[in-house]
């Protein structure tokens, strides 16, 4: 594959722009390090998010600095390599600048495009002043708070009016996908807990917190024995599983499933996302999710030095079989992207067309159980939770000392002792 032309004027140094410093962002600079090639990394925070332990900041068994790490302190030693705190708003692709909210522009040889993903509420989008989701700290905090507050708040009604602790003491996840199993486990288990040490006037006995899925049954990404193996699991941790259950209506007064009524004031939402902005800025063809349709390459057709990666793209791989949304993939796409960008810099073929290598899929129901997949093999239950254990720990790279965290962080999960 020949080299991307430059456009006139240009320095002679590439200039690679990455917006979005999640998973596939950061391994895009990270695969670029110490290649001559200048790398501005551009996002709205300053700070990277191990996303898939978000749900754990929201139930209270880690605090938001055991899963978030400054962008500048994992790439400090790439001198190449410059952080920008901004939020962009479009990409004119014939003069090849990127388009920023203060006006500004940066210009690019190599445009990397890795925004991720928001909440999808289904067209539905005033539900989200009342089930919030979890994609940043900020919504992981949010949620805690929400559900602290309104046991604390079932405490103080005490036995005067029944019914409205019976709302404060309901909890209901809508999605029934690994975020949804892991965030009923995790709430049942720290309500359980708060209940049985913290309270004096309300028991485990008095909680609610409910698992409502519209498929017909649980991780459908799964397999069944495994999505089975889950639903045993949050029913002994006394999770109502509600499936096919279709959401009607969310407002103040809880949520409606079908005709039924839940009086609630703790609603999490979990049951689907929408790709960002990107098909927008660039006017590229997109699927129902809003996720861009790309080449083999990663690259968007008709434009060989623009590139869209992890939950911002829609790729059916070299295997024939979809990309899923999931971080090792938003990874090993980033890597795929650092690899072609090298080869076209510098004249050498390019590497042959990404194939997602699936190494498994893990999900955790509460503190010591979880449904694991790893090629043929299938298991639940503690091995299962130490394997997922053990990944997740390993995957926390950049987030200061690896054992010192992973420490830390079993600690706290184990014990509960994360300040609340």
């Amino acid at each position: 594959m020949p080299p991307v032309p430059r456009l006139p004027g240009r320095d002679a140094v590439p200039r690679v722009v990455v917006i979005g410093a999640g998973f596939g962002g950061l391994a895009v600079a990270q695969g670029l390090a110490n290649s001559g090639t200048i790398i501005t990394i551009v996002d709205r925070q300053n700070h990277h998010v191990f996303q898939p332990l978000l749900y754990q900041v929201a139930t209270a068994g880690l605090s938001p600095a055991d899963i978030a790490a400054p962008i500048r302190s994992i790439v400090k030693r790439q001198k190449e390599t410059r952080v920008l705190l901004a939020e962009v708003t479009g990409v004119n692709t014939s003069q090849r600048h990127v388009l920023l909210s203060d006006g500004n522009t940066l210009e690019y040889d190599a445009l990397v495009i890795a925004t991720g993903a928001r909440h999808s509420y289904f067209g539905r989008d005033e539900w989200a002043e009342h089930a919030p989701g979890i994609k940043t700290i900020d919504d992981a905090t949010k949620v805690r708070r929400n559900i602290l507050l309104a046991m604390e708040r079932a405490e103080t009604i005490r036995q005067e009016s029944l019914p409205d602790r019976d709302e404060y003491l309901t909890f209901v996840v809508v999605g029934g996908g690994p975020t949804g199993v892991e965030l009923a486990g995790a709430i049942a288990e720290l309500t359980r807990h708060a209940t049985d040490m913290d309270f004096r006037f309300i028991t485990r006995r008095c909680l609610r917190i409910i698992l409502v899925e519209a498929g017909e049954r649980l991780l459908p990404t799964f397999p069944a024995k495994l999505g089975d193996a889950a639903r045993k699991a949050l029913e002994g941790l006394g999770v109502l599983i509600r499936l096919n259950g279709r959401v009607t209506d969310i407002g103040d007064y809880g949520v409606r499933i079908g005709d039924e009524r839940i009086a609630t004031t703790t609603v999490i939402w979990a049951a689907g996302v929408q790709a960002s902005d990107a098909a927008k800025w660039l006017d590229a063809d997109a699927d129902r999710s809003g996720r861009v349709k790309v080449e083999p390459d990663l690259s968007v057709p008709g434009h060989p030095e623009i590139f869209v990666i992890g939950d911002t793209a829609s790729l059916v791989d070299a295997s024939g079989r979809p990309v899923p949304g999931v971080a090792p993939a938003a990874k090993q796409e980033g890597m795929h992207v650092a690899r072609s960008l090298l080869a076209r810099f510098t004249g050498r073929r390019a590497p042959l067309p990404f194939r997602y290598r699936n190494w498994g899929n893990l999900a955790t129901i509460g503190r010591k159980r979880a449904v694991a997949e790893i090629g043929t093999l299938r298991i639940s239950g503690l091995p299962a939770w130490l394997l997922w254990s053990t990944a997740h720990i390993y995957f926390l790279v950049g987030f200061r000392n690896r054992i010192a965290v992973g420490a830390n962080w079993l600690w706290n999960y184990l014990t509960f002792e994360t300040p609340r």
